[in-house]
């Protein structure tokens, strides 16, 4: 069994214990769900934003700790003061040693764009996300089949949220549905770690039209972002390269500024 697969085992007795602790009538009462979303996808289309998805985490599987101090509500501010045009919360505490309320921190200091990085493989999770101030969802196409995405796709909708549809290779393409608004390449291996900053540009052209592209991890120059640019890609999700500085949003900062230099 993979990390992934470990991940998506642990989420499942993690889904049952919170439904018995936060039963779906109780998060329907956050004020979130009252709340019109933000969409991501108007914000990663705008021409005079960066198109940087900034993210918050604490650590990962492969890299261990990554920056175990930062706090929620200055890091996500200085990320959408240097030119970020989204927020990215890992929410997985296990793994990641995020939480639910590390989103809803950064939800009461920023207005833009909120997606939930988790290991989402159930409802019970998106109405979670909604309720805790999230605008958007990460879907993983290699933990879920192509029913899955399509129920959980249409769920989010449902409540107003839009959706990152996550693929590793061409088989997760195949599982698309018309819910989908982003569709985000992993350019990490998540079986293994390795990283491919390649990996994006070479299924670039299989995506579909009409979608909107996002090239995730292991961006580290404001370089490769000009080159998936070049390739059709509107949306870049960083996390490590900002959050392993002692200051992520100043790093932030240095990176969308060298990234408009180049034009």
């Amino acid at each position: 069994m993979n990390i992934l697969e470990k991940i998506a085992e642990f989420k499942k007795k993690e889904v049952e214990e919170n439904q018995s602790l936060y039963p779906v009538k109780l998060l329907e009462r956050s004020i979130y769900f009252k709340t019109k979303p933000v969409s991501l996808k108007a914000y990663l289309l705008e021409k005079n934003k960066s198109g940087i998805i900034a993210e918050f985490k604490r650590k990962s599987p492969s890299k261990g700790i990554i920056n175990a101090y930062a706090p929620v509500g200055p890091t996500t501010i200085g990320y959408m003061q240097a030119g970020a045009s989204a927020l990215s919360i890992l929410t997985d505490k296990e793994f990641f040693g995020g939480s639910n309320n590390d989103l809803t921190e950064a939800r009461k200091f920023n207005y833009c764009p909120i997606l939930r990085k988790d290991f989402i493989i159930d409802e019970y999770q998106v109405t979670e996300a909604k309720s805790i101030g999230a605008d958007a969802i990460l879907l993983i196409g290699a933990i879920l089949s192509k029913e899955r995405v399509k129920q959980l796709a249409a769920f989010a909708a449902s409540l107003g949220l839009e959706v990152l549809y996550e693929i590793h290779d061409e088989a997760d393409i195949d599982k698309l549905t018309g819910d989908i608004q982003h569709v985000g390449v992993n350019n990490r291996n998540l079986e293994n770690f390795t990283v491919d900053v390649d990996h994006a540009l070479d299924l670039a052209e299989k995506l579909p039209k009409g979608v909107v592209k996002v090239a995730e991890s292991g961006i580290s120059k404001p370089e490769q972002v000009v080159a998936f640019r070049k390739n059709g890609f509107n949306g870049f999700l960083i996390g490590e390269q900002f959050m392993k500085e002692s200051r992520p949003g100043a790093a932030c900062k240095k990176f969308i500024k060298t990234l408009y230099a180049l034009g």
